[in-house]
């Protein structure tokens, strides 16, 4: 059967881009992350169906969604009940799980029928494609994994660009909750600068490997004191191919401590 997926019959290779995604919160306000993630929806070319790794779903081991109408799941607490309302009722898509599956192999996959999506993926989403018109499925990120067996797990989903499927990482390259400060005037830290630019500057390097061995960048051992939220956008950088233009969307911090940096690549 043939899998590859096109758009007026031409196949394209779709951009891969990984959003800082945030609070919660920025689901359902209009600010300067929600209006940027709403201008890639509109200028990206529109996508037979998203694969999307959210710093939410973290397994020992790996999982894809396989359901047909995946759940809106709130993954959060001490938030308005105005988001515990919201719903992105995208549709799944099985084939694209199962194609998946086989492209992973010999990693062995879950066919995952209890998840659905995380809030790293529809608080994006919610704004990229607010229709829920494009079917959705969610890879979990494997814990047991170092940074070097993720980038080459995530070589293996490259030919889904060329069949027209979006890949959206979504997580925070710094994510610290325990050291924010939403004071205005309150110093940046400097650990996360630090960690940020050096994550921007390698990237914009292409040294992939030096994103992979990541514990080693300056300020990464207080800019990354779990791996989840840092690794979808690892998965991004691994499925940058030499041609690929970069293009940082959005660069600074949130509450001193979380980076709300995103980049579209390709």
């Amino acid at each position: 059967m043939d899998l590859v997926r096109t758009t007026n019959s031409v196949p394209y290779k779709m951009p891969v881009v990984f959003l800082g995604h945030g609070t919660p919160m920025n689901a359902i306000e209009t600010n300067k992350y929600s209006l940027v993630w709403q201008e890639l929806g509109l200028n990206l070319p529109k996508p037979k169906a998203i694969l999307a790794i959210s710093a939410h779903w973290y397994t020992k081991g790996i999982g894809v969604t396989a359901m047909q109408h995946p759940k809106t799941i709130h993954d959060f607490g001490g938030f308005p009940q105005a988001l515990f309302d919201f719903q992105y009722p995208a549709q799944g898509d099985t084939e694209l799980a199962h194609q998946i599956k086989e492209l992973l192999s010999p990693e062995q996959v879950i066919l995952d029928q209890g998840w659905g999506l995380d809030h790293g993926t529809w608080s994006v989403l919610a704004h990229v494609y607010p229709k829920a018109d494009i079917p959705a499925v969610q890879l979990s990120i494997n814990s047991r994994l170092s940074g070097p067996e993720h980038v080459k797990l995530a070589r293996k989903l490259s030919e889904l660009r060329k069949q027209g499927i979006l890949i959206l990482g979504s997580g925070n390259v710094v994510h610290n909750l325990y050291k924010m400060n939403s004071q205005s005037d309150a110093p940046y830290y400097e650990w996360a600068t630090q960690f940020n630019e050096s994550v921007k500057q390698n990237l914009l390097a292409r040294n992939i490997d030096r994103l992979a061995d990541y514990m080693r960048l300056p300020g990464a051992e207080m800019s990354v004191p779990t791996a989840e939220h840092y690794l979808p956008f690892l998965y991004i950088t691994a499925l940058m191919e030499e041609e690929d233009p970069i293009h940082i969307l959005v660069d600074g911090l949130q509450g001193k401590s979380i980076s709300m940096f995103s980049v579209q690549i390709g």
